[in-house]
């Protein structure tokens, strides 16, 4: 194996840019994202890596974020977010908020 090249790799939509971790193994390059664990990928190019990490970025970034959305669908529904709400109402009442 060769050294380990970082690279930043922007996720355009979600407007954030990310550390990728490339490395030629044999006739084959291998890349990874550490702040995204599950983002691990192998090509035959590091082209064709930088294209799949990005793609792979992506979906896991769009999968994460459904994961939160439902996450906090069903804490709502359980009433685990009440407090903030009545916290919300509260400092609403007392006049400790603004209009945007």
């Amino acid at each position: 194996m060769e050294n380990i090249q970082v690279v930043e790799i922007q996720d355009a939509v979600f407007e954030e840019t990310y550390t990728a971790h490339i490395q030629k193994n044999g006739a084959a390059w291998i890349g990874w994202i550490p702040e995204v664990p599950k983002v691990k990928c192998e090509e035959n190019t590091q082209e064709a890596l930088m294209k799949t990490l990005a793609k792979v970025l992506h979906e896991a970034l769009i999968a994460e974020e459904e994961e939160w959305d439902k996450q906090i669908e069903e804490d709502a529904k359980a009433g685990k977010l009440d407090h903030l709400r009545k916290e919300a109402l509260e400092d609403l009442r007392a006049g400790k908020c603004i209009d945007l």
